[in-house]
This record gives C-alpha cells, structure tokens and sequence, in this order.
C-alpha cells in the first residue's frame, strides 16, 4: 500500500522507516541527521513543513501533519487485511 504525503507523492508504506514531527527538529540527534542526509532530504512542502518522513532512500520535509500521516497509515493497514 501508498501513504499520501503531500504534493502528489505517494511513497510506498513498508517503505518508511519513521515519521517526526517537525518538533523533533529541536532535538540535537534529529538536527544533525538532517544536517548529515541535506543531499537527501526532499522539500515537498511551499510553507514550511509539518512533519520528516524517513524512508532508506530519502528524507522527505512533508507539508502534512504528523498525526495525520500516522492516522492515514493505520488505515492502510486496516485494509491490508
């Protein structure tokens, strides 16, 4: 199954390896991850962002609210069974 993740991106959901709130910027470890993946990382948002999607690949910057990507997640694996 595909999580929504704002801008027309869907990503695959066994993909994700964690979803941050954009709070968790403020965290010194999660600050110098992103420092460290810049190349990486993926603005997908005109404002500034809401929450950082991780995959093995990328780093994305989401305009979609961590809680909401969380909710649209457990949906998906509702429906998977």
């Amino acid at each position: 199954m595909y999580l929504h993740i704002g801008e027309d991106l869907n990503i695959r959901a066994k993909d994700i390896i964690a979803i941050l709130d954009k709070g968790a910027q403020n965290s010194e470890l999660v600050g110098e991850f992103l420092n460290h993946h810049q190349k990486q990382a993926i603005n997908l948002s005109k404002n500034p962002y809401k929450s950082i999607v991780i995959t093995s690949d990328n780093v994305y910057l989401s305009p979609i609210a961590s809680g909401t990507l969380k909710k649209r997640s457990s949906q998906i694996y509702i429906h998977e069974f």
